[in-house]
């Protein structure tokens, strides 16, 4: 019997897992913060979804036909990039702006860029960072959940202000200058904030679900969780080392950043160490801005500045060659 040596190319070992599966997966994981969002915030953030999800889908069918390349649609990462977008946005956001945010995590994000797996940053994140400066007042229009028409602070900027009031009084006891929210409330969701974030509960679950279906690993969400709260504890009080971090973890944007905007395949570290390093530099960048700066959350800019840095981290991180002497890429 003649046996031959098979020589193909890689990958040699091979997986049923594919972009659509996970895809699916992603999309069930967030399925507890939309719930939520609509549990809290009344049945128009279904709207939202509904509007941002088919602005996605469709911007990528027709940028594809424009651009005469294959039909993309069916892997479902246009509709990931949707729900992403909506549970990245107030409730009260009009319908139009969810829907030009699409257009822009879609076209202009993605599509522009080479499509899944070329985008340089996150496009849902992109498209809210360019809606965020482009209509402050819509993007910051919090309303209190059940209420539609009284809108108040968030807890990260109730926070900050009682910090900042505590420095001038020389206190330490927080409670008496400003209503902070429970960590109860903070926990289940009942707080101001965008549609997704604010069910730390929520995003948990989802959360348990991604890591037991081996989607995403815990050295990005944990690192940079971690180093977001030591920070905040250590500068973030009335004096140091007095500052609530567990605040700071459960009242913004943190976990559903860390969690599913941070750990995108396209936009992530390939290495180990690569992906520590984002976690950290995520961290850093969000302490600094919410302890340094005017805005409170910071969230969306850290894992954009860090995206951008990812070839670098990917070049000075990857492992060498079996038996060479140089980085190769």
């Amino acid at each position: 019997m003649e046996e031959r040596l098979i020589v193909s190319s890689s990958p040699h070992i091979r997986d049923r897992v594919n972009t659509r599966k996970i895809m699916i997966d992603v999309i069930i994981a967030l399925l507890p913060a939309t719930f939520a969002g609509v549990y809290f915030f009344g049945t128009r953030v279904l709207l939202v979804v509904m509007v941002s999800i088919l602005s996605c889908v469709a911007s990528e069918y027709l940028a594809r036909r424009i651009m005469k390349r294959s039909n993309t649609i069916s892997d479902f990462s246009a509709v990931v990039t949707g729900l992403l977008l909506a549970l990245n946005l107030p409730p009260s956001v009009p319908l139009w702006v969810a829907a030009m945010g699409g257009v822009i995590a879609i076209v202009i994000v993605k599509q522009l860029f080479g499509g899944l797996g070329q985008n340089f940053i996150n496009p849902a994140l992109g498209a809210r960072i360019i809606l965020m400066i482009s209509f402050p007042a819509f993007m910051t229009n919090w309303v209190k959940p059940g209420v539609d028409a009284i809108s108040s602070a968030t807890p990260l900027r109730i926070l900050k202000d009682a910090v900042l009031i505590g420095r001038l009084s020389d206190g330490t006891n927080l409670s008496g200058f400003a209503d902070l929210p429970s960590y109860g409330d903070l926990f289940w969701g009942n707080i101001l904030g965008c549609i997704g974030e604010t069910s730390a509960a929520a995003l948990l679950i989802g959360a348990v679900y991604l890591f037991a279906r081996k989607i995403i690993g815990p050295e990005i969400p944990l690192t940079f969780i971690g180093t977001t709260a030591l920070l905040t504890w250590a500068f973030g009080g009335v004096t140091l080392f007095t500052g609530d971090f567990l605040f700071h973890v459960l009242g913004g944007g943190l976990l559903l950043g860390a969690i599913y905007m941070a750990t995108d395949y396209a936009t992530s570290p390939m290495t180990l160490i690569g992906r520590i390093i984002m976690g950290i530099g995520c961290g850093v960048i969000t302490a600094v801005i919410r302890l340094l700066t005017e805005n409170t959350e910071g969230v969306s800019y850290a894992i954009m500045i860090m995206n951008i840095l990812v070839p670098l981290i990917d070049r000075y991180t990857v492992p060498r060659s079996f038996g060479g002497g140089k980085y190769n890429a």
